[in-house]
């Protein structure tokens, strides 16, 4: 594996974030769309079975109801957030962006929908996949989508090629380390930011390690102590990646108010910020601070 060099991490060059604090803080709110009759995933009641009704009411449950609650916390406490948005919605359910783009949020590329995944594309299908997603959000966002996670965080062996070629500056599917690194791909580097994709991420938490609601809580609270106690020594970045279905949720909602007001007693020794504003931030950073495959 060439991607990426090497490195530990208290061996590398000490950063600031742009206030001169050490913790950049990201929430990221996965906004998806699915298409009936194809498996969505686990409903937490038994296997799938066609025609997957249950599942699909359950992630349509987000869009319809959980998104506002979300955002109504996110108003609260004044959280910024990172949108990773399927294409799909844009022409499923579109009203539910709008607020989100008057907040100024950014806008991630999350593919066309969650009804599919990348790892099973040829390179053309994807590119095109990639291609329409891209124009999709220049239609109706004003500007491309710095970043890209694939749905099910997945990837062909082509995708980090395909995501620099077409213009994308990070990607989020590679989550091996707590501060942004370079990776290596045959088209130049493209910048990899760390994504929860296997921990502080309610999906997984919630379906795959059967985490309880106070469970997860109690985890997202412990790693941002910890690494905002860490960051006195070398920069890194915290997330935190929420899903509308799930942590939508009212019995849910109630346990993330807690946190975030954790968080908020917190602000003026973190960057609360986005992805893309950390990519930003380490492209400008003095050649080498970050070194590049």
């Amino acid at each position: 594996m060439d991607r990426y060099s090497f490195s530990a991490i208290p061996t590398r060059p000490v950063y600031d974030w742009p206030n001169g604090s050490r913790l950049a803080v990201y929430i990221a709110l996965n906004i998806e769309s699915f298409e009936f009759g194809l498996n969505p995933g686990n409903d937490f009641t038994s296997m799938p079975a066609p025609p997957y009704h249950r599942g699909y009411a359950y992630r349509d449950y987000g869009n319809r109801v959980g998104i506002w609650r979300i955002l109504r916390l996110c108003e609260e406490f004044q959280m910024p957030l990172a949108i990773l948005a399927n294409g799909r919605v844009y022409q499923d359910c579109p009203e539910v962006l709008a607020p989100f783009r008057d907040r100024g949020d950014e806008f991630v590329g999350h593919g066309r929908t969650n009804s599919e995944r990348q790892i099973d594309m040829d390179e053309a299908t994807e590119r095109q996949m990639l291609s329409e997603v891209r124009e999709t959000m220049i239609r109706h966002e004003g500007k491309a989508p710095g970043g890209w996670l694939g749905p099910f965080i997945s990837q062909s062996s082509k995708t980090p090629e395909l995501l620099k070629e077409l213009g994308w500056q990070y990607m989020l599917d590679w989550w091996f380390d707590d501060q942004p690194q370079w990776f290596r791909t045959d088209a130049g580097p493209i910048l990899a930011v760390p994504y929860p994709s296997m921990e502080l991420n309610d999906l997984p938490a919630y379906v795959n390690r059967k985490a309880s609601d106070t469970d997860f809580i109690t985890m997202a609270r412990d790693a941002f102590d910890e690494q905002l106690a860490e960051s006195a020594h070398y920069p890194q970045v915290w997330c935190l990646s929420l899903h509308t279905f799930l942590t939508g949720q009212p019995h849910r909602i109630s346990q993330l108010r807690k946190l975030f007001a954790h968080i908020a007693a917190q602000r003026d020794r973190i960057w609360l910020t986005t992805p893309g504003a950390i990519a930003d931030h380490v492209a400008s950073l003095p050649e080498g601070t970050v070194p590049k495959p």
